[in-house]
């Protein structure tokens, strides 16, 4: 067994470290089965847009609780090739992933909701808002960027073959090798992230980086039409703060700037739900301003 699992992890069971909210599915035609969390209840609804590579579970492990506890329904949907979303045919397209999210809102019969985008989520929340308003009062934007141009960046996505290669021959492995190289204990904890890392599909997953690199919001992001907040990861290497600053600026959005790196969703610390539920609470008061006005 060690020598098929040298980092440890196999010997555990693949157990969340928390109970999740249950897990749901929805057919929607045209579109295929989603795969989504609901905490349920009635209060304001936020839907959970997560980041590349992830799951909603792995993204928002730390967040469920809060805002379960702060009265919010909280959806959060897994996107196609990631976790548990969809298999389609097509290649990986943050357009289809945002037409996604409106299409689970409106199977839930879901109005007025605020969105919250990570990291690549972010991308996802802004076309969804920009592309179907009519469902959505509002975006909470964070660790997220207008667009991932420059060196840096190029050189990421050019590796993306080479990725889906290694994904594709081993992912087990690669997973488990990532989470502990990461940090993560050798336990059931860390092998239920491995396990959860592993669902994506190789394929979907590389071409979700080079969507990425092809995104590029500045020539439409200022017109969104719905109410908008940036969390500012200020100790971020995979999206600088000046990149998140000035999607802030573009949308002439209010800055919730936290002390954290590009991981700050997973932290235990708390930082990321605190700031998120301070941006959510005003982005709805916006949103409510803001109609009130043009009624």
């Amino acid at each position: 067994m060690r020598l098929l699992d040298p980092f440890g992890l196999s010997a555990h069971p693949a157990v969340p470290p928390i109970s999740l909210p249950p897990g749901q599915t929805v057919v929607v035609p045209g579109r295929g089965e989603l795969f989504y969390r609901d905490s349920g209840g009635t209060g304001p609804v936020l839907l959970l847009l997560h980041g590349w590579m992830a799951t909603s579970d792995l993204n928002w492990i730390t967040t469920y609780g809060p805002l379960q506890a702060a009265g919010y329904r909280v959806l959060a949907l897994d996107h196609r090739g990631h976790g548990r979303g969809l298999r389609a045919p097509q290649p990986f397209r943050l357009e289809d992933c945002a037409g996604d999210a409106a299409a689970l809102l409106e199977a839930l019969d879901v109005r007025d909701a605020v969105v919250v985008g990570y990291s690549m989520g972010g991308p996802i929340a802004s076309l969804a808002a920009y592309r179907h308003p009519e469902r959505i009062a509002g975006v909470v934007l964070g660790a997220t960027a207008l667009h991932w141009k420059g060196l840096g960046m190029s050189v990421l996505w050019s590796g993306m073959a080479g990725l889906r290669l290694l994904l594709g021959l081993a992912p087990d492995l690669l997973w488990r090798a990532m989470v502990r190289a990461g940090g993560a204990p050798a336990d059931s904890t860390g092998s239920w992230i491995a396990g959860e890392l592993s669902r994506g599909s190789s394929s979907h997953l590389a071409e979700a980086g080079r969507e990425l690199s092809r995104y590029d919001a500045r020539p439409w992001i200022s017109d969104l039409p719905v109410a908008a907040a940036v969390i500012v990861t200020t100790r971020d290497a995979a999206v600088p703060p000046e990149k998140q600053r000035a999607l802030a600026a573009a949308l002439g959005a209010r800055e919730f700037d936290i002390d954290a790196d590009h991981m700050a969703a997973t932290h235990p610390s708390g930082v990321f739900p605190r700031a998120l539920l301070e941006a959510v609470a005003h982005v709805r008061s916006t949103s409510r301003s803001t109609r009130a006005v043009a009624a």
